[in-house]
């Protein structure tokens, strides 16, 4: 974790000092130039990492905590593995410090009080018993890996309660940054770590990625994540997405001109969850796996979450210390800090 903490450091160190966006906090900060933006052009400048300063309770003590955002799982076995074993990582790197999960979906948390009697709050609700406990100053991380629908949602808990606390600070999802204007290329990073568990792929063999997609705009990460995984130069590897762009039927016919025979299968999920063992593994006509074998492939399912990856579970615990580095202005000292 020291490993990781020096990293973060350096990053945000080397950003902060450009001439027309300052990165801080992995975060970025209008052209010194604009003297008195408008509210709106304010709002349109919170790019990355969010910090807010309610400066009518400044007078208050600072007790502080982090609440990570994720939209949850029914499945305890993968749950285990992936999201409690991450928010455990957040927490040994915060000894001491108050680290509640929550989960955007309520049928997944209905699911799980009916099913194992544990009541994990939403958002919306762990803010409130925090607000009720007496903290004053929240870091919220997320779980996510691209900044899309759910994304959004979080950060829009982030606009919505971020009045009621002293301060508040919104981390990045596993991905963001894609290495413009001098920031990190969070892409080549994640998929670095990604491949870690990869199998090695001869001259007839591919392995294809699956996404969840999404109807937001972000699903045009999925094009930056193949140009990077491209770059491994690792063999035949394709991304798909279960409901965006590109779809597996895209990608069929490529693997038929690269001569491919067999395909590993394998979620670029944070969870092996529904969408890994029924859409991608399951057994019923409409399933990837049957949908490619009935097109002549051998087909080998790969079911583990990428929190199960120990160096993605890293990074997304790199992204969670940002937020609390932001809340206790690590580097705010240094730069002026950002005031939305």
């Amino acid at each position: 974790m020291l490993r990781i903490r020096r990293k973060l450091t350096s990053i945000l160190l080397s950003a902060c000092g450009m001439a027309f966006a300052v990165p801080c906090h992995a975060g970025y900060r209008l052209n010194g130039e604009v003297k008195n933006p408008t509210p709106a052009l304010q709002e349109a400048a919170e790019i990355g990492v969010r910090l807010y300063n309610n400066e009518a309770m400044q007078d208050l003590p600072d007790k502080d905590a982090m609440v990570v955002m994720s939209f949850g799982t029914t499945m305890k076995e993968t749950r285990d593995k992936t999201i409690n074993a991450t928010v455990e990582e957040i927490q040994k790197a915060l000894p001491g410090v108050k680290v509640v999960i929550a989960y955007t979906s309520h049928i997944i948390i209905d699911r799980i009080k009916a099913k194992e009697g544990v009541v994990i709050p939403t958002p919306e609700e762990a803010l409130e018993q925090l607000q009720a406990e007496g903290y004053t100053r929240i870091a919220l991380a997320s779980l996510d890996i691209i900044p899309g629908m759910e994304y959004d949602y979080k950060t829009g808990i982030f606009k919505r309660y971020r009045n009621r606390f002293k301060k508040m600070t919104m981390g990045l999802p596993l991905l963001f940054w894609q290495g413009q204007e001098n920031q990190r290329d969070d892409v080549a990073e994640v998929v670095e770590a990604f491949a870690t568990q990869f199998p090695t792929l001869g001259s007839d063999e591919a392995l294809l990625v699956m996404t969840h997609g999404t109807p937001h705009p972000s699903n045009a990460f999925y094009a930056v994540i193949q140009d990077r995984l491209n770059r491994l130069e690792r063999g035949h590897i394709h991304v798909y997405s279960v409901e965006g762009m590109p779809m597996l039927e895209h990608v069929i016919p490529v693997l038929k001109e690269e001569g491919v025979k067999h395909v590993t299968l394998m979620p670029m999920m944070m969870v092996a969850g529904d969408h890994a063992n029924n859409d991608m593994a399951g057994d019923d006509d409409d399933s990837h796996k049957v949908i490619l074998q009935k097109e002549g492939f051998a087909v080998t399912p790969y079911i583990h979450g990428m929190g199960e990856n120990a160096a993605v579970r890293g990074i997304f615990v790199e992204r969670a210390l940002e937020s609390w580095d932001a809340l206790q202005n690590l580097e705010e000292g240094r730069t002026g800090g950002m005031k939305h």
